[in-house]
């Protein structure tokens, strides 16, 4: 044997113990271990809906990788009943949870009622506040809501869409008519309205009346993922080319109802859709997200709860707004603003100083 094989087996042998000895090594904990359980129960749809519930499980995640917390959480089923939500915070409280999050307006009863039962254990509400049966108004101090006055980013989207439109008609629909849900399509449609005044413009918003004389169209669910390909292929049909879906996965149909209908656009919910994989198949047809960044306000309620400043009650539930960054639209991708940035960027500086005001549950 030569010399040269000799050397290379003998670097070889280093080099294998080398990485054995790195693969027995262990690893270094990157956040102390903190003695604090953080919880988390979905609404429908679960904790991979590429929308609202994958958004406040971020959340979740980085508290614990960055806090140092225990978590516990609990998927409702996509067909969940109040029945559900209940066990579901049940199981939480029997867990020994510290801070339970309660993701989605849907949740608000079964937070009220175990909350009231159990004082000790605190809980956040996404989406909604409390309110007694006869739906006055109801302040706990052990529960914090966190809300988000998402009319002034939708608002920002719905003058992007106006401004966009090729045939001078958008459209929207929701899920169920929730006022979580409808906040989306009022801002949406007071953008466009706006659009329309400044420029001498008439761009319609489609889906504002249904069929049924509700307010506006909607599935009925938030799961069905052909309902919302179907309602948005009837939008399209009708003229429209960009459309707002406010109905967490069941809007992954009106993406993929853009690909069948060439120059037509999609607006997502909740998160950027453009950066998750859910939504990779059409996301060059996204023209923008109104996004509700939820996962910040998940993470700073269970940096509180840590450090002990908890706050519930009304008096300190969290709204997020354009001001505090706790709504946006997402930057733009595949699809160019053009010159509509810069008007945007105008428009929400407007909106921040209160030079416009989009109306909503929360300015009234």
């Amino acid at each position: 044997m030569n010399k040269n094989i000799l050397k290379g087996l003998a670097l070889a042998s280093v080099a294998a113990l080398t990485l054995a000895g790195c693969a027995s090594a262990p690893a270094e904990p990157s956040v102390t271990p903190v003695d604090y359980t953080a919880c988390m129960v979905s609404d429908q749809g679960g904790f991979n809906d590429a929308s609202f519930n994958e958004e406040a499980f971020n959340g979740l995640k980085e508290a614990e990788a960055t806090l140092g917390v225990k978590i516990a959480t609990v998927e409702s089923p996509e067909t969940a009943t109040q029945t559900d939500f209940v066990s579901g915070v049940d199981s939480m409280i029997a867990e020994g949870c510290d801070l339970i999050i309660n993701v989605g307006f849907a949740l608000a009863a079964a937070t009220r009622d175990a909350a009231k039962a159990n004082p000790e254990v605190k809980f956040a509400l996404i989406d909604s506040a409390l309110s007694n049966d006869d739906f006055s108004p109801l302040s706990l101090d052990n529960v914090k809501p966190i809300q988000y006055d998402t009319a002034e980013a939708a608002f920002l989207a719905g003058y992007l869409a106006a401004g966009t439109s090729k045939t001078g008609k958008v459209a929207t629909y929701g899920g169920m008519l929730f006022p979580s849900v409808t906040i989306f399509m009022d801002g949406f449609k007071q953008g466009v309205a706006y659009y329309n005044a400044a420029k001498g413009t008439s761009v319609k918003v489609l889906g504002a009346e249904s069929a049924n004389n509700q307010k506006w169209s909607a599935t009925g669910d938030f799961n069905d993922v052909a309902k919302g390909k179907t309602l948005t292929e009837q939008f399209f049909a009708q003229g429209a080319d960009i459309v707002l879906p406010v109905a967490g996965p069941v809007g992954k149909g009106s993406g993929q109802a853009t690909l069948d209908k060439k120059g037509t656009l999609l607006i997502g919910v909740d998160s950027d859709w453009y950066g998750i994989d859910a939504h990779a198949e059409y996301k060059a047809n996204i023209l923008t997200s109104v996004e509700k960044k939820m996962a910040k306000a998940v993470l700073e309620v269970i940096k509180s709860g840590v450090d002990g400043t908890f706050t519930g009650g009304d008096a300190n539930q969290y709204v997020g707004n354009l001001a505090n960054g706790g709504v946006q639209i997402s930057a733009q991708h595949d699809v160019s603003y053009g010159d509509l940035q810069a008007e945007i960027d105008a428009l929400a500086a407007k909106i921040i100083s209160g030079e416009v005001v989009v109306n909503s549950a929360y300015k009234k």
